[in-house]
């Protein structure tokens, strides 16, 4: 397959958003041990994507230029490399890419085994595309560290989810409410029923000066808190609302926050902050793909575009505030 050629969506420098994209027509990738080719059925855009892009994590990430951006796909294995065990032609998948290489802004990509897991008939394309790097680092921060058991079984924890209608988000608060958790979150005010549909026990506006100040409306202090949102929110106001050992899950890593990891170190504070780096696992997103299929995970579709307004899909992501995942589909 890789003589032939296929439609992909690159960019030759860095910088440009969605200006700087470009419509091309590449080979189709080849093989190495242990990888397969999917024919893309859905990928999913990520602030991830958007930061390299931009160089933030140049020179190790993206490996060589022009690069086809985009890591979280879904679609069907057309070919399997020398290796490949689990897999075979035909089998419908959800991956996650390697952040060096790329490629889900395509009609076909290649993924390594060990981060491809199955999908069911029940959880469609774009709701599988939307799980990967959302969905695994919601479910990192809960399980690994928030220590939330998914059957519901363990001590009852107060929990805080600020930016709660983002990617992330909107998976933390479903899957917390697998655990023995009640859930406070935050979100813009025209989310706030739809994050309570899908389990929050309370919802705050955050930008109300009650939002601002995230306590919680029945006077709880939070054992743990999701720091999910885009906005950057000093540690003195989560500290006020802490419980006396809890901790703040920061998924937005920056100059001020690594300094107050350091500090909380380096003082043996009770009240921690941990800086979430995400160790991405087949297992756990087997785990996200089958709570899809039992209707236990929602995947939230802001919007659809076709492979051919790609760029119309990254300045929607860049420009807007989005409620959920954005699907670009071949």
């Amino acid at each position: 397959m890789a003589a032939k050629l296929m439609h992909a969506v690159q960019y030759k420098s860095y910088g440009g958003g969605p200006f700087g994209l470009k419509h091309v027509e590449i080979p189709i990738p080849s093989l190495k041990k242990d990888e397969v080719l999917l024919k893309t059925e859905a990928a999913s855009l990520n602030p991830s994507d958007f930061k390299i892009q931009k160089g933030l994590v140049r020179p190790f990430i993206p490996r060589k230029l022009p690069h086809t951006p985009v890591t979280d796909v879904a679609g069907e294995i057309v070919e399997v490399g020398q290796g490949v065990k689990k897999f075979k032609v035909g089998d419908k998948v959800v991956a996650l890419l390697s952040f060096g290489n790329g490629g889900g802004l395509a009609e076909f990509a290649v993924a390594k085994e060990k981060l491809v897991v199955a999908r069911p008939p029940e959880v469609s394309a774009a709701e599988g595309a939307g799980l990967p790097m959302a969905g695994l680092t919601a479910h990192q921060a809960l399980t690994k560290d928030a220590m939330i058991k998914l059957d519901g079984t363990g001590q009852l924890k107060n929990i805080l989810i600020t930016g709660a209608a983002g990617g992330v988000g909107l998976y933390a608060v479903q899957l917390a409410k697998l655990g023995n958790t009640h859930v406070t979150a935050t979100c813009g005010a025209r989310n706030i029923e739809l994050v309570k549909s899908l389990g929050a026990d309370e919802v705050l506006d955050y930008k109300t000066p009650e939002g601002a100040s995230l306590k919680s409306p029945s006077g709880r202090k939070y054992d743990v808190v999701i720091h999910s949102a885009s906005s950057a929110i000093p540690w003195s106001v989560f500290e006020a609302n802490l419980s006396a050992r809890g901790k703040v899950i920061d998924l937005t890593i920056g100059a001020s926050n690594l300094f107050t990891f350091v500090l909380k170190k380096i003082t043996f504070s009770k009240k921690k902050l941990v800086l979430l780096a995400i160790s991405a696992k087949a297992e756990n997103l087997d785990c996200l793909v089958k709570l899809a299929k039992e209707g236990k995970l929602k995947t939230v579709i802001d919007s659809n575009y076709p492979l051919s307004k790609a760029e119309d899909a990254w300045a929607k992501r860049i420009n807007t505030q989005c409620t959920g995942k954005i699907i670009v589909e071949p």
